[in-house]
């Protein structure tokens, strides 16, 4: 029996992952702000996009160092469905991140920014604080991925050649959301460095992806738009805000017997699926 597995509350065949190889391909007529015709949420979300590729190549790296741990079949079968997904969210998010730099934003400087920081952790950290920034950040991409973008108002928000994208990762984020957890609780990975490593990666996620999003409405010409940011602020930190919403649930990883698949999501998973993915479902 794993670690993780004498965590109450949870699927016994939670790791049900399936790699799916996707080929998107964005035409130069999708509008600007493909997301509700928004500066400010297409932008938070294309600041996000061009950190992805690095970030996922660190996820990758940083599991992949202890798979010669893992006894367990199931989340050795789950360990490389992640690589997997996790190898091509990078490759489709790069194709959006071409489409943003065509447009005359400065993605560039941040994929250098995250390549730094990568390089930093690689470095510095040792092989199991990098595995436990990777399962903190692995919470915050399931959090994204399960109160708000799989959700179909939100998804409908999107342009209708943009959507299957967003849909396609929060899927799979969903998905594999406790691989990395579970390979650190079976490494018997230390609590401090579990949590130490949560609260060093909110700030700089919030505060890298703050920046990087400002930069980009700057490159935009919206930085003056007093509209845009009411509007925005309100949107995702209001009093029924998106990322406001998300705080209880966020605050459940400091927990000591927290476990991401407590939050049974499979059901909602599905549901989006079969509407957005089809035969790639």
């Amino acid at each position: 029996m794993t670690a993780a597995a004498k965590i109450k509350n949870i699927p016994e065949h939670r790791h049900n992952l399936k790699v799916r190889r996707m080929d998107f391909e964005f035409s130069d007529d999708i509008p600007e702000f493909w997301y509700g015709n928004d500066p400010f949420r297409t932008l938070l979300m294309a600041a996000m996009s061009a950190g992805f590729p690095e970030g996922e190549r660190f996820f990758i790296d940083s599991v992949r160092q202890f798979r010669d741990r893992i006894t367990d079949p199931e989340l050795q079968q789950a360990v490389s469905a992640f690589i997997g997904q996790e190898a091509h969210h990078s490759k489709e998010h790069d194709v959006l991140n071409t489409l943003m730099k065509k447009r005359g934003y400065n993605i560039g400087r941040i994929e250098r920014g995250v390549r730094g920081a990568m390089k930093m952790f690689r470095t510095k950290f040792s092989p199991e604080r990098q595995l436990a920034h990777t399962a903190a950040v692995e919470h915050f991409t399931a959090l994204m991925s399960e109160q708000y973008l799989l959700n179909e108002e939100i998804l409908s928000e999107f342009d209708p050649r943009m959507v299957t994208l967003w849909a396609w990762h929060a899927i799979e984020e969903t998905e594999h959301k406790a691989v990395a957890f579970d390979v650190y609780k079976t490494i018997g990975g230390d609590e401090w460095t579990r949590l130490s490593a949560m609260a060093m990666a909110s700030v700089l996620f919030v505060g890298f992806t703050s920046y990087d999003f400002y930069t980009l409405v700057r490159e935009s010409g919206h930085a003056g738009d007093a509209k845009m940011w009411l509007k925005g602020l309100d949107y995702y930190w209001g009093r029924k805000g998106v990322f406001r919403k998300m705080i209880p649930a966020y605050l459940q990883y400091y927990r000591r017997d927290f476990h991401p698949w407590q939050h049974d999501s499979r059901a909602q998973v599905e549901r989006i699926k079969q509407k957005y993915l089809g035969d790639k479902a």
